[in-house]
């Protein structure tokens, strides 16, 4: 196959999200640290039966960039989506009513991403509104796409539907897979190679933190920061509902 991964986190303010797409839309500097490409990035399964078919669809799709892979392998989260070193934790859960579809969250050192959760909120997913196949892949892509590097190319509800699941929309049903754009930012995101590897690691080296989405976390519209010190960070993505 092919490919590499690495997640870069951009604090990037709200101002200039809002209108067309942006000609880059990486997540900041973040990125999973590689000696080569491609690289392979695994995505621990801990999803219901429901789900099952939508994290297979968007580990296809990712897998599609010439940078990276990603696998869809057993999970290792329990509860309440504990990350697991080296890979990114998908999980769905019935979250509450919190105003979320779905978050997607990194860990890194410096700017080298350690690990990784995806979750999928179940309150909202269990309604009419939101439990068809269009917004249940729509919410998988996107977050799975932030713990790749990925930020949105649109976070304007009403705008024309750009074809890409990095796009936010009313209306999810053009907006299903990654377009070219995505797979272009991707390949710029990785386009260095690094001294050492987090990717596939035994060990981690950051705190279990827990995502905190207070003011004074909050650095974007949708992104929230915690310091853990030393460098440290954890940073979350937050597909709101409009």
């Amino acid at each position: 196959m092919k490919k590499l991964v690495a997640l870069a986190i951009a604090v990037t303010a709200f101002a200039g999200l809002v209108g067309a797409a942006s000609a880059n839309h990486a997540w900041g500097n973040y990125h999973w640290a590689r000696t080569t490409n491609p690289f392979t990035l695994k995505l621990g399964d801990n999803v219901s039966s429901a789900w099952a078919s939508y994290l297979a669809t968007t580990s296809t799709d990712w897998s599609k960039s010439t940078v990276l892979d990603t696998t869809v392998v057993a999970g290792q989260s329990k509860g309440r989506c504990r990350p697991t070193a080296g890979r990114v934790e998908v999980c769905n859960g019935s979250y509450g009513q919190n105003g979320w579809l779905g978050v997607a969250s990194i860990w890194a050192n410096g700017s080298h991403i350690t690990q990784g959760t995806v979750k999928v909120n179940d309150t909202y997913f269990n309604t009419p509104t939101y439990n068809t196949p269009a917004w249940r892949n729509l919410v998988m892509c996107q977050e799975v796409g932030h713990t790749l590097g990925l930020d949105h190319q649109d976070e304007n509800f009403t705008n024309t539907n750009l074809g890409t699941c990095m796009d936010y929309t009313n209306d999810p049903a053009s907006n299903q897979h990654p377009n070219t754009h995505d797979y272009q930012q991707l390949e710029g995101i990785y386009a260095h190679t690094d001294s050492t590897t987090t990717v596939g690691m035994s060990t981690g080296f950051l705190p279990d933190a827990v995502p905190s989405f207070t003011p004074a976390h909050r650095v974007s519209r949708s992104t929230y920061r915690t310091d853990l010190g030393e460098g440290r960070s954890l940073v979350t993505h937050v597909f709101w509902i409009e």
